[in-house]
């Protein structure tokens, strides 16, 4: 029931942004059609087909692309699409003949969404890499970890899951709307390196008013300032502070009953390592869920430092139902909320080809033409 039913859209499967997006479709009420080449079923990580979440939500079936017919079936599908998108390196799809101009001559206003590392075009284009490079590339890993050591590889959220898998949803979504209005699809070049760079907006404003230094752990947002950081606690887990407003500086002070430091001192950076130590003693004199119990009664802007077999199980987490089971299995649950057209999991992941039939009949597909397919 969620708000993008009754809208199809055509995922040429690839592993991790284009895999997200295709999960944050599908759990919107998208009608999605997972097509996998042949050649692609075991790359990436080897990961059992119930375990791999984020193909949840809409059927895989598995089309030989460098066959006429496989190609030609896409193209059909294009025919009754809203969308198509893939994440490939520049080129792959025009080789295949599945590129933007062969799915636009079957359905003039089909969306085209293309999501990569580098872009369609550029000196790196073409040139493989990860999640870690493109950060890199657009300055945001150096903004990361301490000071007096290597920037620390992140999960992956930044670049694959953020700055690709979220962009090439919005704009997709964005050209889907206008597309509806004009009648004409358009190309989405949602680039990783782009989506991560214009996440950093913030901080190159705050950097060109003199806010910000360009180095790791001098700031007010990256571990620098005392009041936003982790802190180990007395039973080697640790607490999350982000006190940044003065009111909520002054509230964990008196939480904490910290009198050695004063409460207007609070942006004094020459001040900060002598904070940092008092804060540091403090949180070590008491457990994790003792401090949290202690500073929840008031606005500290404290939080546990949760693992992932924790967050599950957290009250809050609990009452908002964050986390449901599916097919036996615990995992997030849609994000974000509507409150007319309620987004939900579909299904779990399931084999490709588990029942062809059935899902190319979905798609308009007589039976004639699917038992040639098949």
């Amino acid at each position: 029931m969620g708000p993008l039913q009754g809208f199809k859209i055509i995922e040429i499967a690839g592993i991790g942004p284009g895999q997200f997006c295709g999960m944050l479709l599908a759990d919107m009420g998208a009608q999605l059609i997972r097509i996998i080449r042949p050649a692609d079923i075991d790359a990436g990580v080897d990961v059992p087909t119930r375990y791999n979440l984020m193909n949840r939500g809409r059927p895989a079936i598995v089309v030989d692309l460098k066959k006429r017919r496989g190609v030609d079936l896409v193209l059909r599908l294009c025919e009754d699409a809203d969308a198509i998108f893939e994440g490939f390196r520049p080129g792959v799809m025009e080789r295949l003949g599945l590129g933007p101009a062969e799915c636009a001559a079957r359905n003039e206003h089909i969306v085209y969404g293309r999501v990569t590392g580098w872009g369609q075009d550029g000196p790196l284009a073409s040139s493989a890499g990860h999640d870690t490079n493109y950060i890199a590339l657009a300055g945001a890993l150096n903004c990361i970890g301490d000071h007096d050591r290597p920037p620390p590889v992140p999960l992956n959220l930044i670049g694959d899951f953020g700055g690709g898998a979220l962009y090439l949803a919005v704009g997709m979504l964005a050209a889907m709307l206008e597309a509806g209005k004009s009648g004409q699809g358009q190309v989405v070049d949602a680039a990783m390196v782009d989506g991560v760079a214009s996440m950093l907006t913030l901080f190159y404003g705050l950097m060109a008013c003199g806010m910000w230094a360009d180095r790791r752990q001098a700031n007010l947002l990256d571990g620098g300032a005392p009041f936003v950081r982790s802190y180990e606690t007395r039973d080697n887990k640790h607490v999350a502070i982000c006190a940044i407003e003065p009111r909520f500086f002054s509230a964990l002070l008196e939480s904490m009953t910290i009198t050695e430091i004063e409460p207007g001192d609070q942006y004094a950076t020459e001040n900060w390592p002598a904070h940092e130590a008092i804060f540091e003693a403090a949180f070590k004199t008491r457990t994790r869920d003792e401090w949290c119990e202690l500073l929840d009664k008031a606005d500290t802007c404290a939080a546990p430092v949760l693992s992932l077999t924790e967050a599950p199980a957290h009250a809050h987490n609990v009452a908002r139902k964050i986390f449901v089971d599916v097919d036996g299995i615990r995992q997030p649950g849609p994000a974000p909320r509507f409150s007319r057209t309620r987004s939900e999991i579909q299904h779990g992941p399931v084999d490709a080809g588990a029942d062809d039939h059935e899902v190319l009949a979905r798609w308009g597909l007589s039976d004639e033409e699917i038992r040639v397919l098949l």
